[in-house]
Protein backbone atom coordinates (compact mmCIF):
# COMPACT_ATOMS: atom_id res chain seq x y z
CA UNK A 1 0.00 0.00 0.00
CA UNK A 2 1.41 3.02 -1.08
CA UNK A 3 2.32 5.92 1.47
CA UNK A 4 0.41 8.56 2.18
CA UNK A 5 1.89 11.73 0.52
CA UNK A 6 2.17 14.17 3.55
CA UNK A 7 1.45 18.06 2.28
CA UNK A 8 3.58 20.80 2.13
CA UNK A 9 3.24 23.72 3.99
CA UNK A 10 5.58 27.06 3.79
CA UNK A 11 5.53 30.32 6.30
CA UNK A 12 3.81 32.34 3.79
CA UNK A 13 0.50 29.61 4.70
CA UNK A 14 0.75 31.20 7.99
CA UNK A 15 -2.09 33.60 8.70
CA UNK A 16 -0.34 37.04 9.02
CA UNK A 17 2.81 35.82 7.73
CA UNK A 18 3.59 37.30 4.37
CA UNK A 19 6.52 36.80 2.02
CA UNK A 20 8.53 40.05 3.88
CA UNK A 21 8.08 38.30 7.22
CA UNK A 22 9.01 34.56 5.55
CA UNK A 23 12.18 35.96 4.42
CA UNK A 24 13.34 37.58 8.33
CA UNK A 25 12.21 33.88 9.03
CA UNK A 26 14.35 32.48 6.58
CA UNK A 27 17.45 34.94 7.45
CA UNK A 28 17.26 34.06 11.09
CA UNK A 29 17.70 30.29 10.39
CA UNK A 30 14.25 29.12 11.11
CA UNK A 31 13.69 26.61 8.20
CA UNK A 32 10.91 24.91 8.73
CA UNK A 33 7.18 25.14 10.20
CA UNK A 34 8.33 23.10 12.89
CA UNK A 35 11.28 25.99 13.84
CA UNK A 36 7.42 28.26 14.45
CA UNK A 37 5.51 25.35 16.00
CA UNK A 38 7.90 24.87 18.90
CA UNK A 39 8.22 28.88 19.74
CA UNK A 40 6.79 30.87 22.03
CA UNK A 41 4.83 33.93 20.73
CA UNK A 42 6.67 36.79 22.70
CA UNK A 43 10.21 35.12 20.44
CA UNK A 44 8.27 35.04 17.45
CA UNK A 45 6.87 38.61 17.82
CA UNK A 46 10.89 39.82 18.15
CA UNK A 47 12.59 37.65 15.51
CA UNK A 48 9.84 38.30 12.61
CA UNK A 49 8.87 41.86 13.99
CA UNK A 50 4.94 41.12 14.10
CA UNK A 51 2.76 41.52 16.95
CA UNK A 52 2.19 38.88 19.76
CA UNK A 53 -1.39 38.31 18.48
CA UNK A 54 -0.28 37.51 15.37
CA UNK A 55 2.43 35.26 15.93
CA UNK A 56 0.19 33.45 18.56
CA UNK A 57 -2.06 32.84 15.40
CA UNK A 58 0.74 31.69 13.25
CA UNK A 59 2.30 29.13 15.99
CA UNK A 60 -1.44 27.99 16.11
CA UNK A 61 -1.27 27.25 12.55
CA UNK A 62 1.33 25.46 12.53
CA UNK A 63 0.78 23.21 15.28
CA UNK A 64 -2.26 22.07 13.50
CA UNK A 65 -0.94 21.78 10.09
CA UNK A 66 1.56 19.43 11.60
CA UNK A 67 -0.90 17.91 13.62
CA UNK A 68 1.22 18.42 16.41
CA UNK A 69 -1.71 16.70 19.09
CA UNK A 70 -2.22 13.70 21.27
CA UNK A 71 -1.64 10.90 19.21
CA UNK A 72 -2.15 7.43 20.70
CA UNK A 73 1.62 5.46 21.36
CA UNK A 74 1.56 2.86 18.77
CA UNK A 75 2.15 6.34 16.61
CA UNK A 76 4.99 7.53 18.79
CA UNK A 77 6.50 3.98 18.34
CA UNK A 78 6.76 4.40 14.90
CA UNK A 79 8.45 8.32 15.34
CA UNK A 80 10.88 6.22 17.61
CA UNK A 81 11.70 3.88 14.91
CA UNK A 82 13.48 7.04 13.06
CA UNK A 83 15.95 7.65 15.83
CA UNK A 84 19.62 6.38 15.21
CA UNK A 85 22.22 5.49 17.83
CA UNK A 86 25.96 6.93 17.64
CA UNK A 87 28.32 3.86 18.45
CA UNK A 88 31.28 5.58 21.07
CA UNK A 89 33.54 2.78 19.53
CA UNK A 90 32.94 0.47 23.17
CA UNK A 91 30.87 -2.77 22.77
CA UNK A 92 29.99 -1.65 27.17
CA UNK A 93 29.37 1.91 26.01
CA UNK A 94 27.00 1.14 23.90
CA UNK A 95 25.49 -1.05 25.70
CA UNK A 96 25.66 1.36 28.87
CA UNK A 97 23.56 3.95 26.49
CA UNK A 98 21.05 1.45 25.04
CA UNK A 99 23.17 0.85 21.57
CA UNK A 100 24.45 4.12 21.20
CA UNK A 101 24.47 8.03 21.22
CA UNK A 102 20.81 8.44 20.57
CA UNK A 103 19.28 11.36 18.01
CA UNK A 104 16.55 13.59 18.99
CA UNK A 105 17.98 13.42 22.33
CA UNK A 106 20.46 15.36 24.49
CA UNK A 107 23.19 13.34 26.17
CA UNK A 108 25.57 15.05 28.45
CA UNK A 109 28.70 13.62 30.03
CA UNK A 110 30.77 15.20 32.95
CA UNK A 111 33.47 14.62 35.02
CA UNK A 112 36.97 15.85 35.95
CA UNK A 113 39.74 17.00 33.54
CA UNK A 114 41.03 13.60 31.43
CA UNK A 115 38.37 11.69 32.32
CA UNK A 116 37.29 11.14 28.22
CA UNK A 117 34.72 14.00 27.72
CA UNK A 118 36.57 15.19 24.99
CA UNK A 119 38.06 11.68 23.89
CA UNK A 120 34.65 10.67 23.37
CA UNK A 121 33.53 13.73 21.43
CA UNK A 122 36.43 13.36 19.04
CA UNK A 123 35.38 9.71 18.63
CA UNK A 124 31.59 10.49 17.91
CA UNK A 125 32.53 12.92 15.49
CA UNK A 126 34.40 10.36 13.28
CA UNK A 127 31.80 7.62 14.17
CA UNK A 128 29.00 9.40 12.65
CA UNK A 129 30.29 9.47 9.72
CA UNK A 130 30.10 6.03 9.09
CA UNK A 131 27.44 3.62 7.97
CA UNK A 132 23.90 2.66 9.86
CA UNK A 133 25.45 -0.74 9.95
CA UNK A 134 29.09 0.56 11.33
CA UNK A 135 26.87 2.22 14.08
CA UNK A 136 27.17 5.49 12.18
CA UNK A 137 24.32 7.92 10.26
CA UNK A 138 26.16 8.32 7.47
CA UNK A 139 26.59 12.24 7.95
CA UNK A 140 27.92 15.11 9.16
CA UNK A 141 28.59 16.91 12.03
CA UNK A 142 28.49 20.30 14.09
CA UNK A 143 31.26 20.58 16.88
CA UNK A 144 30.90 24.33 18.88
CA UNK A 145 34.10 24.66 20.94
CA UNK A 146 33.96 26.67 23.70
CA UNK A 147 37.44 25.50 25.22
CA UNK A 148 40.08 24.83 22.52
CA UNK A 149 39.22 21.27 22.64
CA UNK A 150 39.17 20.25 19.68
CA UNK A 151 42.00 18.60 17.70
CA UNK A 152 42.41 17.52 13.90
CA UNK A 153 45.42 15.65 14.93
CA UNK A 154 43.00 13.62 17.23
CA UNK A 155 40.67 13.09 14.10
CA UNK A 156 43.34 11.30 11.77
CA UNK A 157 44.49 8.79 14.70
CA UNK A 158 40.49 7.53 15.21
CA UNK A 159 39.54 8.12 11.51
CA UNK A 160 42.99 6.29 10.22
CA UNK A 161 41.85 3.35 12.72
CA UNK A 162 38.55 2.51 11.15
CA UNK A 163 40.14 2.86 7.65
CA UNK A 164 38.89 6.21 6.92
CA UNK A 165 40.21 8.89 5.00
CA UNK A 166 41.74 11.33 7.02
CA UNK A 167 40.89 14.79 4.78
CA UNK A 168 37.32 13.45 3.89
CA UNK A 169 36.39 12.70 7.20
CA UNK A 170 37.64 16.24 8.35
CA UNK A 171 35.67 18.03 5.57
CA UNK A 172 32.50 16.39 7.28
CA UNK A 173 33.39 18.25 10.36
CA UNK A 174 32.16 21.53 10.70
CA UNK A 175 34.08 23.36 13.77
CA UNK A 176 33.46 26.83 15.23
CA UNK A 177 35.47 28.44 18.56
CA UNK A 178 33.01 29.99 20.47
CA UNK A 179 34.26 33.11 22.24
CA UNK A 180 31.29 33.73 25.08
CA UNK A 181 28.28 32.84 25.79
CA UNK A 182 26.22 35.19 23.30
CA UNK A 183 29.05 33.64 20.36
CA UNK A 184 27.82 29.93 21.77
CA UNK A 185 23.88 30.85 21.65
CA UNK A 186 23.88 32.17 17.98
CA UNK A 187 26.19 29.42 16.99
CA UNK A 188 23.35 26.91 17.63
CA UNK A 189 21.34 28.91 15.05
CA UNK A 190 23.86 28.61 12.47
CA UNK A 191 23.68 25.34 12.39
CA UNK A 192 20.34 25.62 10.80
CA UNK A 193 21.68 27.78 8.52
CA UNK A 194 23.63 24.22 7.42
CA UNK A 195 20.84 22.13 7.61
CA UNK A 196 18.89 24.35 5.85
CA UNK A 197 21.44 24.45 2.59
CA UNK A 198 21.00 21.00 2.56
CA UNK A 199 24.11 19.14 4.81
CA UNK A 200 23.04 16.18 6.59
CA UNK A 201 24.16 16.80 10.07
CA UNK A 202 23.37 14.24 12.91
CA UNK A 203 25.47 15.24 15.20
CA UNK A 204 25.85 18.73 17.68
CA UNK A 205 28.80 18.63 19.81
CA UNK A 206 28.96 21.35 22.56
CA UNK A 207 32.53 21.51 24.35
CA UNK A 208 31.83 22.33 27.06
CA UNK A 209 27.98 23.75 27.45
CA UNK A 210 28.83 25.35 30.58
CA UNK A 211 32.35 26.97 30.77
CA UNK A 212 31.66 30.59 29.07
CA UNK A 213 28.46 30.83 31.51
CA UNK A 214 30.56 29.72 34.41
CA UNK A 215 33.28 32.56 34.15
CA UNK A 216 30.65 35.77 32.76
CA UNK A 217 28.09 35.18 35.27
CA UNK A 218 29.94 35.10 38.42
CA UNK A 219 28.89 35.29 41.97
CA UNK A 220 25.21 34.49 43.25
CA UNK A 221 23.59 37.97 42.29
CA UNK A 222 24.00 36.77 38.54
CA UNK A 223 23.13 33.23 39.34
CA UNK A 224 19.38 33.51 37.96
CA UNK A 225 20.62 35.09 35.04
CA UNK A 226 23.05 32.86 34.21
CA UNK A 227 20.75 29.77 34.65
CA UNK A 228 18.09 31.55 32.42
CA UNK A 229 20.28 31.92 29.59
CA UNK A 230 21.76 28.06 29.78
CA UNK A 231 17.88 27.29 30.33
CA UNK A 232 17.05 28.95 26.88
CA UNK A 233 20.48 27.88 25.27
CA UNK A 234 19.62 24.17 26.18
CA UNK A 235 15.52 24.04 25.05
CA UNK A 236 17.29 25.36 22.00
CA UNK A 237 19.54 22.41 21.82
CA UNK A 238 16.06 20.43 22.49
CA UNK A 239 14.41 22.03 19.94
CA UNK A 240 16.90 21.36 17.18
CA UNK A 241 17.53 17.79 18.16
CA UNK A 242 13.98 16.92 17.57
CA UNK A 243 12.91 18.97 14.77
CA UNK A 244 15.86 17.76 12.37
CA UNK A 245 16.75 14.36 14.16
CA UNK A 246 19.94 15.24 15.50
CA UNK A 247 21.96 13.96 17.88
CA UNK A 248 23.22 16.39 20.65
CA UNK A 249 26.42 15.60 22.83
CA UNK A 250 27.39 17.99 25.35
CA UNK A 251 30.25 17.86 27.62
CA UNK A 252 30.04 19.40 31.29
CA UNK A 253 32.64 20.91 33.74
CA UNK A 254 32.18 19.72 37.75
CA UNK A 255 32.91 21.52 41.04
CA UNK A 256 33.80 19.71 43.96
CA UNK A 257 30.55 19.51 46.80
CA UNK A 258 31.99 20.58 50.23
CA UNK A 259 28.57 19.26 51.44
CA UNK A 260 29.01 15.38 50.42
CA UNK A 261 30.47 13.93 53.72
CA UNK A 262 31.07 10.54 52.27
CA UNK A 263 31.33 9.03 48.50
CA UNK A 264 32.27 10.74 45.22
CA UNK A 265 31.96 14.52 45.96
CA UNK A 266 32.14 15.70 41.96
CA UNK A 267 29.36 17.11 40.94
CA UNK A 268 28.43 18.51 37.57
CA UNK A 269 27.91 22.66 37.18
CA UNK A 270 24.95 23.88 35.82
CA UNK A 271 22.05 22.50 39.11
CA UNK A 272 19.09 20.95 38.14
CA UNK A 273 18.67 23.06 34.82
CA UNK A 274 20.78 21.05 32.71
CA UNK A 275 19.76 17.85 34.87
CA UNK A 276 16.53 18.25 33.49
CA UNK A 277 17.31 19.56 29.87
CA UNK A 278 19.74 16.37 29.46
CA UNK A 279 17.70 13.23 28.16
CA UNK A 280 21.29 10.70 29.39
CA UNK A 281 23.48 12.00 32.10
CA UNK A 282 26.70 10.01 32.02
CA UNK A 283 29.49 10.78 34.72
CA UNK A 284 33.20 9.83 33.54
CA UNK A 285 36.39 9.29 35.70
CA UNK A 286 39.31 7.77 35.78
CA UNK A 287 39.82 4.09 36.70
CA UNK A 288 42.24 1.39 37.21
CA UNK A 289 45.47 1.91 35.57
CA UNK A 290 44.22 3.73 31.86
CA UNK A 291 40.72 2.31 31.86
CA UNK A 292 37.93 5.08 32.11
CA UNK A 293 34.69 4.25 33.78
CA UNK A 294 31.07 5.84 32.69
CA UNK A 295 28.29 5.75 34.75
CA UNK A 296 24.72 6.30 34.06
CA UNK A 297 23.06 8.85 36.33
CA UNK A 298 19.72 9.41 34.89
CA UNK A 299 17.85 8.17 31.81
CA UNK A 300 14.48 7.92 30.66
CA UNK A 301 14.51 4.25 30.10
CA UNK A 302 17.56 2.92 30.87
CA UNK A 303 18.87 1.56 34.46
CA UNK A 304 21.44 3.04 36.20
CA UNK A 305 24.97 0.74 35.74
CA UNK A 306 28.17 1.69 34.59
CA UNK A 307 31.07 0.24 32.68
CA UNK A 308 34.54 0.50 31.67
CA UNK A 309 36.29 1.48 28.32
CA UNK A 310 39.85 2.82 27.24
CA UNK A 311 41.22 5.49 25.81
CA UNK A 312 44.10 4.10 22.58
CA UNK A 313 45.59 6.15 19.90
CA UNK A 314 42.70 4.46 17.79
CA UNK A 315 39.72 5.92 19.88
CA UNK A 316 37.55 4.47 22.18
CA UNK A 317 37.78 0.27 22.92
CA UNK A 318 36.81 -2.25 25.60
CA UNK A 319 40.30 -3.37 26.37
Amino acid sequence: MPKEKKEEFTFTDLPGIGTTTASKLEDAGCSDLMSIAVMNPADLSTLADISETIARKAINAARKMLKLEFEDATQYLKKRKEVLKISTGSINFNNLLGGGIETRAITEAFGAFGSGKSQLAHQLAVNVQLPVERGGANAKVVWIDSEGTFRPERIQQIAEGLGLDFQKTLKNIFVARAFNSDHQILLVDKVKDLIKRGEPIKLVIVDSITSHFRAEFTGRGQLADRQQRINKHLHNLMRLAESSNIAIYITNQVMSDPAQMFGDPTKAIGGHIIGHASTYRIYLRKGKKDARVAKMIDSPNLPDSECVFFITEQGIVDE
